[in-house]
């Protein structure tokens, strides 16, 4: 199917977010539908991803795949499997894929309504899928052209499990707002944030430039550094003839050192209750509350967000700390 003939299946939809759609390999994101399609080289449709939260429910001979708890779905991919005789394997967030059948499990927040009429956030995750057909079923995420629309390649591939470290084994660090968190001061160069660390990277992701007059040309660009050992990410700002500096640390939430704000823990805990907390902490001194695009909370001015992430069937809560003006860096 060509785009045309995937917006009149659904109705006439609007792909209100896109790239390339018409003129080859693209995608369009039918966020009514909770449908995003994937066009190959010919402008034909060759992949489907299925929201968790408003795409249709999709069933594979008798098992529901979307808005369900992994670990359920998992069970019953599995069993399916074994029935149709059928190899599953796991893909780089620790789900299942079976290529004879060109699906690719994943996992999202789920979000609802607080009682006021608000999205809150939840503590746990249902699932997503990414169908493909078969020119791509062997390895979904790394193939062209759905690499262009979702690279996965710098994210921290997941085995299928998810341990949690014990509140009582995590070291504890202070954070001083815009300045820096634990040993670990902002405007650092990445060799001042491995040796605070004594560790090196797990990973590092970074860009060559574009070629814009004011990144330059063929400069590798680091964005950031992953410290599994400590369990932190360090993220740097850069640009044409300067090195990169240390501009935000995310703490990572099943691994990394404990925070706590004003008698608040910030780290690896039930995603809701952090938010409920912090809400009522901002509203008691009539603060400001910055609400991010996936919905992270933090209080304003001081450049601190609460994020979740997943830990199996459930989320736990992690930060990203800030200097001044990280904002405009993304």
């Amino acid at each position: 199917m060509n785009p045309d003939q995937v917006a009149s299946a659904l109705d006439g939809a609007t792909a209100y977010i896109s790239t390339g759609l018409g003129s080859g390999v693209g995608w369009g994101d039918y966020s009514d539908w909770g449908v995003t399609a994937v066009y190959g080289e010919d402008s034909g449709l060759v992949a489907v991803a299925i929201d968790a939260m408003d795409g249709p429910l999709v069933r594979l001979r008798d098992v529901e795949l979307i808005a369900r708890v992994p670990s359920e779905v998992r069970a019953d991919i599995y069993g399916l499997a074994l029935k149709e005789g059928a190899s599953v394997r796991v893909n780089w967030s620790g789900d299942p894929e079976v290529a004879a059948w060109g699906i690719s499990m994943g996992a999202a927040l789920e979000l609802g309504l607080s009682p006021e009429g608000y999205t809150e956030r939840r503590d746990r995750v249902i699932t997503h899928a990414l169908l493909v057909g078969p020119e791509l079923a062997r390895d979904p995420y790394t193939s062209e052209p759905v690499i262009r629309w979702s690279d996965v390649r710098h994210r921290a591939p997941n085995s299928g499990a998810w341990p949690v470290k014990a509140e009582q084994v995590r070291p504890r660090w202070d954070w001083t707002p815009l300045e820096g968190i634990g040993p670990l001061r902002f405007d650092m160069n990445s060799e001042q944030v491995a040796a605070v660390l004594n560790e090196v990277p797990a990973a590092r992701h970074g860009r060559y430039p574009f070629g814009q007059p004011w990144e330059g040309f063929g400069t590798w660009m680091l964005h950031h550094d992953r410290f599994d050992a400590t369990g932190v990410t360090a993220h740097y700002t850069s640009g044409f003839g300067a090195p990169p500096t240390l501009g935000a640390v995310t703490v990572h939430g099943r691994t990394g050192p404990q925070i706590d704000f004003e008698g608040i823990r910030l780290i690896g805990m039930a995603v809701s209750a952090v938010d409920t907390a912090l809400i009522q902490y901002i509203e008691e001194r009539e603060m400001g509350l910055v609400v991010g695009c996936s919905g992270d909370l933090g209080p304003d001015g001081l450049n601190m967000y609460v994020r979740a992430t997943r830990a199996g069937d459930t989320v736990v809560s992690e930060a990203r700390f800030c200097q001044e003006g990280w904002e405009d860096h993304g």
